[in-house]
């Protein structure tokens, strides 16, 4: 994302450095290399404008690998992972992983550096145990994620192994310039390398990895891209939202508030200027599973390819209210978007998001909205192909309409 900004000709910021900044230009911000702020300030009077802001999360449910990496079982070299999140851990056995994260180093000046890497190939596959050794394996068995959560990595017959060997070879790769000294530490993490497909007769579908959330970081981005923003326009992409958000990089923590701090330093003035603003909060949502018809609502039945859903919940799980609906349905009106809603089967406990989150934390009035998936949390989900298109015209016109309703 932030290659993105930097190509639109955006300029990067840091938080250990002082700002300055101008009206009519994009500006970046990253925190930990998780969570991402872009914004950009309306072209007139931006310190009397409101602000149009719209959230997303960068993290998915995947296997982290441990600060000990690897264990041996004979000749076989395993990975040792813990779970991150709730991933639906069934769909990940028999798949190529691959393998990136964050490595942190000390360099031959003495300092640490922090590189982000990618193996980019398939790097270990969990089997399943074979049907023949295990009858009931169809029954619905449960999971003991310390016992079979161990992916193969290599054949080993070199008790000296280390992964980090395997990672300094990496850094010298992608990083040729860099003088490492050592590995100091890791976060390294698993994931599908099949590629995104089209899927379906006609197109109809998008399956891949990780639609929860980069869908929506990647429709927020370009939204944010158009040239036309009226008000202070910011989009905001949060880390570690699938585990609670409570962490120096997630939406619990102080990342929006202290750069909303930077730009509006007048407390009393950014207190009314947040009064009159708006969040879109941007989180894929339950589309029905025709399997499954039970578990939904009935009379709140979200489908593919019927546009973006507006999500609530009595308990402010999702932080929507009637007067932000109805501003997002004033948007989807106006250019002939289907909308669809949403509320959890009451039998059924439900998510949340970051929504609430900012609510709270910024007194901004906040709607909930995503496009509908199936098999959310999988290792490979599904959308429609249509929905993300339908749910980018909508942001972008939030971003640009001159006034909003």
């Amino acid at each position: 994302m932030g290659k993105i900004f930097q190509e639109a000709d955006f300029t990067a910021l840091h938080e250990n450095k002082e700002w300055v900044v101008k009206k009519n230009r994009g500006y970046y911000c990253i925190r930990d290399d998780g969570s991402l702020i872009g914004f950009k300030l309306a072209n007139t009077h931006p310190m009397e404008k409101p602000w149009r802001m719209i959230t997303a999360h960068s993290d998915s449910p995947t296997l982290q690998v441990k600060p000990l990496p690897v264990r041996t079982s004979k000749t076989t070299l395993q990975l040792c992972v813990e779970v991150y999140g709730g991933p639906l851990l069934s769909t990940w056995f028999d798949r190529d992983l691959g393998i990136g994260g964050r490595v942190s180093v000390l360099t031959e000046a003495n300092s640490i550096s922090t590189c982000i890497i990618d193996f980019n190939r398939s790097m270990a596959i969990i089997p399943s145990l074979a049907i023949h050794l295990d009858r009931n394996a169809n029954q619905g068995q449960r999971i003991e994620k310390q016992k079979q959560l161990y992916p193969l990595f290599c054949q080993c017959f070199n008790k000296d192994f280390s992964l980090h060997e395997v990672l300094l070879q990496q850094i010298k790769k992608e990083y040729p310039g860099l003088s490492v000294c050592k590995i100091m530490g890791f976060e390294l993490f698993c994931y599908d390398t099949n590629p995104p497909q089209l899927v379906g007769l006609n197109d109809d579908y998008i399956a891949a990895g990780r639609l929860d959330n980069l869908v929506s970081c990647f429709v927020g981005v370009k939204a944010l891209l158009k040239e036309d923003t009226a008000d202070n326009s910011l989009f905001l992409c949060s880390n570690h939202e699938e585990i609670g958000s409570a962490s120096f990089a997630g939406a619990k923590g102080n990342f929006l508030s202290t750069v909303l701090e930077r730009l509006m330093p007048n407390v009393a003035l950014k207190s009314r200027l947040l009064h009159d603003s708006y969040l879109l909060s941007l989180d894929n949502a339950h589309a029905a599973h025709p399997n499954f018809p039970e578990k939904n609502d009935p009379e709140h039945f979200p489908l593919l390819n019927k546009g973006p859903v507006i999500k609530y919940n009595a308990n402010q799980r999702y932080a929507t209210t009637s007067k932000t609906a109805a501003l997002y349905k004033i948007l989807a009106e106006e250019l002939s978007i289907p909308i669809q809603e949403f509320v959890m089967n009451n039998d059924i406990p439900c998510g949340s998001t970051i929504g609430p989150i900012a609510a709270t934390k910024l007194g901004i009035q906040t709607v909930d909205v995503g496009i509908p998936s199936l098999g959310m949390h999988s290792i490979r989900e599904t959308i429609g192909s249509q929905d993300p298109f339908m749910l980018y015209e909508t942001i972008a016109y939030f971003y640009t309409r001159p006034t909003l309703p």
